[in-house]
């Protein structure tokens, strides 16, 4: 009988917000797949869990990934960490999880503390709906591709970013999306936790002053919303008359025309049955 692949969630920064389950299973696991095993380690040893440690990582999840499902497929159980967070996101271990599924392995969630949703729930900025973005290429014209595509976006951004590319991405954004509120968190649950709410272009000049240190998640303000022009008269019953034609009564064509138009229902009534006569 095949093991279980448990995705556990670590610290992002606080070793305090481990949880009291995680910290179970990592003990209870056969063995322990790690982005970076010295970081691992030094969990480890905060919590005094002695587990086997492997290596699983961008540069070598095909190999590694492959004798750790062999691994489980005999019977192992195994826990998959990253250095912080959740494994999975913005992670090589979105193939393991995804191999494990497609081998008929059992895959157990133990959440804990993200990044995305710690610098959300901090930054004061619009949280309800937002659109996590990762990290930008390094590649200059896909990273200028990616950015095109999101000038309409009216929900919240989330990037993930390091400090050496930091101000280059923020002129990226600038360019690409026009002048935008955005809220620098970095450090996050770490001793110089930061968070900086300020638009694009002061945050390019405070980075000119101060350079970048530590960790980013990036939380940029939506596109406004673009309200459309209201129907005309004319419009608006042309559009009720497609409605007829697709076998919709008039008076009912004609009220749902006056929602959308904000048009008289009555005068597009009107106008419809008489050139329908």
């Amino acid at each position: 009988m095949a093991g279980t692949l448990f995705v556990v969630g670590t610290p992002i920064g606080n070793l305090g917000d481990f949880s009291l389950r995680g910290a179970e299973t990592l003990s209870a696991v056969d063995f322990i797949a790690a982005e970076d095993t010295r970081v691992t380690a030094k969990l480890l040893a905060r919590f005094e869990i002695r587990r086997p440690l492997v290596s699983y990582h961008e540069h070598n999840r095909r190999e590694s990934g492959e004798k750790i499902i062999a691994r489980l497929l005999a019977g192992e159980s195994c826990a998959l960490v990253t250095d912080a967070g959740m494994p999975a996101i913005s992670d090589p271990g979105e193939a393991l999880v995804r191999d494990a599924r497609a081998a008929g392995i059992a895959v157990e969630s133990v959440p804990g503390p993200v990044a995305i949703a710690t610098a959300l729930a901090i930054s004061g900025m619009p949280c309800g709906r937002f659109c996590f973005e990762g990290f930008l290429s390094t590649n200059t014209s896909a990273r200028r591709a990616h950015l095109l595509k999101l000038q309409n976006e009216t929900r919240t951004l989330v990037f993930y970013e390091a400090p050496h590319k930091l101000p280059h991405t923020l002129r990226d954004l600038l360019d690409a999306l026009g002048e935008r509120e955005i809220a620098l968190c970095r450090e996050l649950t770490k001793l110089h936790e930061e968070v900086m709410r300020c638009t694009l272009t002061e945050a390019l000049a405070h980075c000119a002053g101060v350079p970048p240190r530590g960790e980013y998640v990036l939380v940029v303000a939506g596109a406004e919303p673009v309200t459309p022009e209201p129907l005309s008269l004319q419009e608006a019953v042309a559009a009720a008359r497609e409605s007829v034609a697709s076998g919709e009564a008039p008076a009912a064509a004609a009220k749902s025309a006056a929602k959308a138009s904000g048009q008289s229902r009555g005068e597009i009534y009107r106008e419809l049955t008489r050139k329908q006569a």
